[in-house]
């Protein structure tokens, strides 16, 4: 995949560059023949004499142009493709850093004699700066999360409401609202922080040209990738002034260039697996950054301690187990901070992180947009689907679907996001909401109600204690992100969300959820029910 695509964009420069210099480039007649050909000439109108040209760039675009932490010097294809211009028509380049997209207006104003930066081609644009012949031609495409199957190709993901990130200014971003409703894009000043936010799940896809993509893949390899279908062929191409005299030198060099091989040579330097750097390499983490250290302070952290495999007391102990008590009893190992676990019930235990009754709560909290009015989140630490379970004798229903679509009861938890789905699926006349899940699964199992919501991970005990009466249906209904919760504006908030990131990365997290969430686990609720 990654090889064909580089091939492609090869190819496309290849092809652009044969079409270019004609219409701007003058030809040389030779003495010997009296023919015409595009070849340097030490003199001719071509020869600038060794004046400086201003080339702005960003320095921070894979692989046009960048600079490596502890070094000065600029690097990429836009460094090398300028020096080789210049040697061409006897100039020499100056590299002036600048951002996006203000070199453009830099460029119009006349601040700058030309810049390179991958600048798209674009009707618009050319009211304000004139362009080069088009050295390059690129293929803007999505970027989805790597295990995001919900979209077979560009088509599927424009046709969903899938929200999609791009860069402000560009012509990714003008794509983008021509494809969806403008309400679905969220702009950014920077593609990595665009790339973030769809690591993070703040959005679903991700709008930029194949080449800078590649950058951003390449660090990210096992989160991200294209999705098939290009969107839009891209011509990029040098801005200059108005009326600058440096266009047709500039095309003319670009024609010899391509004539004997040069931009093929540095293309393959930059668009080949030969090119290794990625944005980790220009921006790296701060290696053993430490963490916030927290001085010891106690932390209150709500509990139900009747949510298996979260949080739970063994019958005739009084010590809380769960994976909400090793995930925070990890976190203060990191932060240096003591958790002191609380009993609180189900939903009160919202209401008070909210008036800070308790410093944060474990519970298995799906993170939603009401309850975000009231508490603050941590970042999700885990993401369930919300299932049916239904009882194993019971053959009416052959999947969720069919469930739904029949008139059977359903039974659930107050205040949880099982109970706003169910409401949402069917009449709410067809629902029983129960203060604990172990009650609705009871009403199961006595044939008060048909079925029962519950998150997947939730479910577990409950079906293990009654695996020869109960069983989950299949059909995923919704997934939930799961976080902890704080009072609005806590100082909390980002300590944990670090230590969270650090457990993630040590496998802390994985290795927790391989001891709660597999068959490991054998706790059922008749193990914790005195």
């Amino acid at each position: 995949m990654k090889f064909s695509k580089i091939l492609a964009i090869l190819v496309l420069l290849i092809m652009a560059l044969g079409a270019c210099g004609g219409d701007e480039a003058t030809p040389v007649t030779t003495a010997a023949s009296g023919s015409t050909a595009t070849t340097a000439a030490s003199g001719s109108e071509f020869d600038l004499g060794g004046r400086e040209v201003t080339v702005g760039v960003e320095n921070a675009y894979l692989p046009f142009n960048y600079v490596l932490p502890g070094e000065t010097e600029g690097k990429g294809w836009d460094y090398d493709a300028w020096r080789a211009i210049c040697g061409v028509i006897n100039c020499v380049p100056t590299f002036v850093e600048a951002g996006w997209p203000q070199v453009i207006d830099q460029v119009a104003a006349g601040e700058l004699d030309t810049a390179a930066d991958g600048i798209s081609i674009t009707d618009e644009r050319k009211k304000v700066v004139d362009y080069s012949d088009p050295y390059m031609v690129v293929e803007q495409k999505f970027i989805v999360g790597l295990d995001d199957t919900r979209f077979a190709d560009a088509d599927a993901l424009i046709a969903s409401d899938a929200v999609i990130a791009t860069q402000v200014g560009t012509t990714n971003y003008e794509l983008a609202i021509s494809l969806v409703d403008p309400g679905r894009v969220q702009a950014f000043d920077q593609f990595g922080l665009a790339i973030q936010a769809l690591i993070s799940g703040d959005v679903d896809a991700v709008i930029i040209d194949d080449a800078a993509g590649l950058g951003y893949i390449g660090e990210n390899a096992d989160k991200i990738r294209t999705l098939d279908g290009a969107l839009q062929s891209d011509p990029l191409g040098f801005i200059f002034p108005l009326g600058s005299d440096l266009a047709a030198p500039v095309n003319y060099a670009l024609t010899v260039l391509r004539e004997n091989g040069t931009l093929e040579t540095i293309g393959r330097e930059y668009f080949s697996d030969s090119f290794t750097v990625t944005y980790d390499d220009l921006f790296p983490p701060e290696e053993g950054a430490a963490l916030p250290d927290l001085g010891g302070v106690e932390v209150t952290v709500g509990v139900e301690n009747a949510y298996l495999p979260f949080n739970y007391i063994p019958a005739g102990e009084t010590t809380g187990q769960g994976w909400d008590y090793d995930a925070w009893n990890a976190i203060c190992d990191l932060l240096n901070c003591q958790p002191t676990f609380v009993e609180a019930a189900w939903p009160a235990v919202i209401d008070q992180v909210a008036q800070s009754e308790l410093d944060t709560a474990a519970d298995g909290i799906s993170i939603t947009d009401d309850r975000k009015k009231v508490v603050d989140f941590s970042d999700p630490y885990m993401v369930v689907q919300q299932r049916f379970i239904v009882k194993l004798d019971d053959t009416r229903f052959v999947d969720a679907d069919a469930l739904i679509a029949s008139d059977a009861i359903i039974g659930t938890q107050v205040g949880t996001t099982n109970y706003e789905l169910a409401i949402s699926l069917v009449d709410a006349g067809r629902v029983q909401a129960y203060d604990q899940f172990g009650l609705a699964i009871q009403a199961l199992i006595s044939g008060d109600v048909d079925a029962v919501i519950i998150d997947d991970a939730a479910g577990l005990g409950y079906v293990g204690e009654n695996s020869d009466l109960i069983g989950t249906l299949d059909g995923a209904l919704q997934s939930d992100p799961l976080g902890f919760i704080f009072p609005l504006g806590s100082d909390l908030v980002d300590p944990v969300n670090q230590a969270l990131a650090a457990l993630k990365d040590d496998g802390t997290l994985e290795e927790l959820g391989r001891k709660y969430f597999t068959d490991a686990f054998t706790i059922t609720y008749d193990d914790i029910e005195g």
